[in-house]
């Protein structure tokens, strides 16, 4: 394995893990059925996407 020759300062390795944090999911809400749904994603609840069917969902008896 590789050795660093010099050591890199707190700063260079904090700067390097600045792109490393988790993001929050962008949601918004169903025009159908107002259900909360990330975005560029079919509603999981009634299978509409952007004001049309595009997924048939059975219904649970």
């Amino acid at each position: 394995m590789a050795h660093p020759k010099h050591k890199h300062s707190k700063t260079r390795r904090d700067k390097r893990r600045t792109h490393d944090k988790a993001e929050v999911p962008t949601l918004s809400t169903c025009s159908n059925c107002g259900t909360t749904v990330k975005f560029h994603n079919i509603c999981p609840e009634c299978g509409y996407y952007r004001g049309k069917q595009v997924v048939e969902k059975q219904i649970a008896v």
